[in-house]
């Protein structure tokens, strides 16, 4: 809006030629996303209290974690309406990309809500079902898919990270392909989203990162320098990914160790929904793996758990999956779990950013 709004007059207020660029607006969005979720979360804890909207605690957990029994939940309505209004204030809205990543973000925050509303309102102990949520998850996914592969110019081929010269074409098959990164992203993130703070400290470093990866797949001559994908028009994801980050940083102020609310499903399917889809845009989606490797070792915990368990009668890789409750079930305390979480978290960024020029 803002750039709609002023860049206009650029030619008789010359600062307002600031506008034009992205790396202006992304500061300024960023900051935007933060001071919402800053600004308003008291209210928000407040309000989600009245209503008793309180989380409930599985009784195989660990035992610490009783004590949280009761604290407000949903909170993902915060970062998702900080989202949008940041993305509508700052970025260019006449960019076809801008609106397919908001709505997906706010399509899949919608079947977060509608499974959180059953549990935490209706009180429905199995909420929207696990079938139907995924259901709902790949229509979504899939229709999200079709969006993107309908923009002109858009390349089907897939980015392999660290090879150059290996780039397979999917033609229309890129739609389910582009579906499944989509509905991996927002169910990892939902597995992880078990700790105060453990899901929304690698969101904030995977929307950092992507937004690196962003401005370069959005601007041709780095590109071309640097050998990957260019994709016309995909710079204002820099812009989107760095709201995602300014709003997960808001929201963290809060969810931190001890928390006083959390994001819910309505948060963290909206949150890894929106990175996949980003990775998607950008044509960086297998390097998704590498960026958010946290939320894939976490699901692969959940997968092998539940595989093993099936295949031999009862028996257990783990103590507990997800993993982070393994290592809480050990003995490790949850603020030490959460820490060390984010320091591989911010290790796989790093190892994602040199297949800028490991290639």
């Amino acid at each position: 809006m803002f750039y709609h709004l002023l860049y206009p007059f650029h030619t008789t207020i010359s600062v307002l030629n600031v506008f034009r660029y992205i790396t202006f607006r992304t500061i300024f969005a960023t900051l935007t996303a933060f001071f919402i979720c800053f600004f308003l979360g008291p209210w928000v804890i407040r309000k989600l209290s009245e209503m008793q909207i309180g989380q409930h605690i599985r009784e195989d957990g660990p035992k610490a974690h009783f004590k949280k029994a009761g604290t407000p939940t949903m909170g993902g309505i915060l970062i998702i309406f900080s989202i949008s209004v940041s993305t509508l204030l700052w970025t260019d809205l006449t960019n076809r990309y801008v609106w397919i990543v908001l709505l997906t973000t706010i399509g899949f925050g919608a079947i977060g809500f509608i499974d959180d509303y059953l549990m935490q309102i209706k009180k429905c102990s199995k909420g929207l079902g696990v079938k139907s949520k995924f259901c709902f998850q790949i229509l979504l996914a899939l229709l999200t898919g079709t969006l993107v592969y309908m923009c002109p110019d858009f390349s089907t081929q897939v980015t392999v990270p660290f090879f150059k010269n290996i780039s397979p074409d999917l033609y229309w098959g890129y739609i389910f392909f582009a579906a499944f990164v989509i509905v991996a992203a927002s169910n990892a993130v939902n597995l992880t989203d078990g700790l105060d703070g453990l899901a929304i400290g690698p969101v904030i470093v995977a929307a950092a990162t992507y937004m690196l990866f962003s401005y370069v797949a959005g601007h041709y001559k780095i590109a071309d320098y640097l050998q990957i994908n260019y994709v016309a028009n995909s710079g204002e994801m820099t812009i989107f990914c760095g709201i995602v980050a300014g709003a997960g940083l808001g929201f963290l102020w809060f969810n931190a160790y001890p928390a006083q609310i959390f994001m819910g499903d309505v948060g963290s399917l909206a949150l890894g929904g929106a990175i996949g889809t980003v990775a998607v845009i950008i044509k960086q989606e297998i390097l998704l793996v590498i960026v958010g490797g946290l939320f894939v070792i976490e699901t692969l915990s959940v997968i092998f758990q539940v595989g093993f368990f099936k295949m031999t009668n009862g028996r257990r890789i783990f103590r507990m999956a997800p993993l982070h409750h393994h290592f809480e079930l050990k003995g490790w305390s949850e603020p030490k779990v959460i820490v060390r979480f984010w320091i591989i978290a911010i290790a796989l960024a790093l190892i994602s950013m040199s297949t800028l020029k490991l290639r």
